[in-house]
C-alpha cells in the first residue's frame, strides 16, 4: 500500500485530502490484521452418512460458524469426501483416521446435533483421550451443556 501523498496534483499541500486517504489506509490495514489474526483450529464433529446432501449442508454451516467466531474450523468429513468414497469400508476407515489424526492437532471438538453417529462417538472417544476440550451445540449453533 503506497502512503498518500500530502501535496495535490498541481503541487500544493493538500493536508486534508491526505489525513482523510491515510486514515482509509489504516483502516484498511487494521481489517487486514483482524481478517489474518491467530486462530486457533477446532474439530468440527457432525453427522455425514444418512442424509448425505442435508448433512454435508450442515456441516458447511457449522464450519462458517466456527469461522464467524474466530477458529479455524477442520472438517473432514467435507474434505475427504471429495475424494474418498464413504460406501466403501476401506476408504472410510482411512478416512477416519486421518480425521483422528488431524483432531490431535486440534484445540477443541465442536459436536454438533442431538444425533450421535458412530463415527462422531469415535472421535469424542479419541478426545477425551487426549485430553481435548468438548464443546456441544444444537443444530442452531448455540451452545448447550452436556
Amino acid at each position: 500500500m503506497k502512503k498518500p501523498s500530502f501535496y495535490n496534483k498541481e503541487g500544493y499541500p493538500s493536508p486534508t485530502e491526505y489525513y482523510a486517504e491515510l486514515h482509509l489506509m489504516e483502516e484498511e490495514m487494521e481489517k487486514q490484521r483482524e481478517l489474518h489474526k491467530f486462530r486457533p483450529l477446532v474439530y468440527v464433529c457432525s453427522p455425514y452418512a444418512g442424509d448425505i446432501a442435508r448433512n454435508t449442508a450442515q456441516a458447511r454451516r457449522f464450519s462458517k460458524f466456527a469461522v464467524d467466531e474466530g477458529f479455524l474450523p477442520i472438517t473432514p468429513h467435507l474434505f475427504f469426501t471429495q475424494f474418498l468414497n464413504d460406501a466403501n469400508p476401506d476408504d472410510r476407515e482411512i478416512g477416519m483416521y486421518m480425521g483422528l489424526v488431524l483432531l490431535t492437532k486440534c484445540s477443541e471438538l465442536w459436536v454438533f446435533g442431538e444425533r450421535m453417529s458412530a463415527g462422531m462417538l469415535r472421535e469424542i472417544k479419541k478426545a477425551q483421550k487426549r485430553g481435548i476440550r468438548i464443546r456441544y451445540f444444537n443444530e442452531e449453533c448455540q451452545e448447550v451443556m452436556k
